[in-house]
Parts: structure tokens; C-alpha cells; sequence
């Protein structure tokens, strides 16, 4: 079952399309795979314990309820995040922009979809303070990168 159908019976999208075609930026935020991914984390570092059964980055869907194409053609922002890895559109192309600190590129990402996606040249590593096992560290994290970025401007 799909979100477009319920107990069977077609019962559209909602306002989902509206949504995503007037939002400012759109992200979209889940799991890599599906039915059954398990991961840990050691050492600062993301691990696939266990991937899913169903890839979810793959050539051909029943329906289209968001292009990515028509954000792109729109100039309208888009962010897929995953546990593993970020991507965006850029030049209507997904792109990898950032991946997770112990992530394999071809082993935990490219193997694991059905297309490959444009790697970006400036592929970076997902904040650390993400992976760590105490949480709370993530704050820090941004604002060093933040006082970075308007140092170096």
C-alpha cells in the first residue's frame, strides 16, 4: 500500500502536491533502505549493522506525487536526508553532498540504489556531532561551523 491508497480504495494525495509546490524548500527525511535496516554507532562513526530488504532510491515508481525535475526547473531548494548521506538537485540531477563519517560511498550508498547519482565535487563528511552516542553535542557543532563560515568570508 502506498500513501495514495487506503484499506484498497484511491484516495489521492491531499494536499501534499499543493504543499511541496508552494513550500520555500522542500526536505524530505528517512531511512536509506527499508524493512529491516539496523545500524549502530562507534567511535564517532555511522555503521551498517544490517541493511533493509528495499532499496528506496530506484529507476522506476508506480506514481509521481514530487518531482524533483520541476523543483529543479522551479529553482525551488531540496534536500533528501537520509541516516547515511544527504543529496539535493543540482543541474536537475541528484546530487551527493554529504555523506556520513564511517559510510562506505560505493558499498553503503551507490550499491544500494538503482541509479547513480551525480557525486558532487565538493562531497563533504555529516556533521560528527550527529554520530556521537552522548547526544546534545550537535549545537556546538553548528555553531562552530557557523562562526567558521563568517570568519573565512
Amino acid at each position: 500500500m502506498d500513501i495514495l491508497e487506503f484499506n484498497g480504495r484511491a484516495i489521492g494525495c491531499g494536499g501534499f502536491v499543493n504543499i511541496t509546490r508552494t513550500a520555500k524548500k522542500v526536505v524530505f527525511a528517512g531511512s536509506f533502505t527499508a524493512g529491516g535496516l539496523k545500524t549502530a554507532i562507534s567511535n564517532g562513526e555511522l555503521v551498517i549493522v544490517q541493511e533493509g530488504k528495499t532499496k528506496k532510491f530506484v529507476d522506476l515508481v508506480e506514481q509521481v506525487t514530487f518531482s524533483g525535475k520541476y523543483a529543479a526547473k522551479a529553482k525551488q531548494p531540496l534536500l533528501y536526508v537520509t541516516e547515511r548521506c544527504v543529496f539535493t538537485i543540482e543541474n536537475e540531477q541528484m546530487t551527493l553532498i554529504e555523506i556520513a563519517p564511517g559510510i562506505d560511498l560505493e558499498r553503503d550508498i551507490l550499491a544500494q540504489m538503482e541509479f547513480k547519482p551525480r557525486i558532487s565535487p565538493h562531497l563533504k563528511l555529516m556533521e560528527a556531532g550527529i554520530y556521537q552516542p552522548r547526544w546534545g553535542g550537535l549545537r556546538k557543532c553548528i555553531e562552530g561551523r557557523s562562526k567558521t563560515k563568517s570568519a573565512g568570508e
